[in-house]
């Protein structure tokens, strides 16, 4: 088996997730009732992005890379 762990594969698969969150929140609330759920997914993407962008900017420590190529 393949082991696909990395960040934009899971960045992918929580697309996917709040994909179908959203929509589920949309079928079953309105979407008066499930504008909150929206709120709570940009919330979470703007987090996300500042996470990204500082994954870029501040790289891990040489150690740790070495460490994570020899597993």
């Amino acid at each position: 088996m393949i082991r696909s762990r990395n960040y934009w594969s899971y960045s992918a698969g929580l697309a996917i997730a709040w994909a179908f969150a959203l929509i589920l929140a949309v079928l079953i609330r309105g979407t008066e009732k499930a504008q909150s759920y929206v709120y709570v997914f940009f919330g979470f993407w703007i987090g996300w992005l500042s996470t990204t962008i500082a994954r870029y900017i501040y790289p891990p420590p040489k150690i740790w890379e070495a460490k994570r190529r020899q597993q």
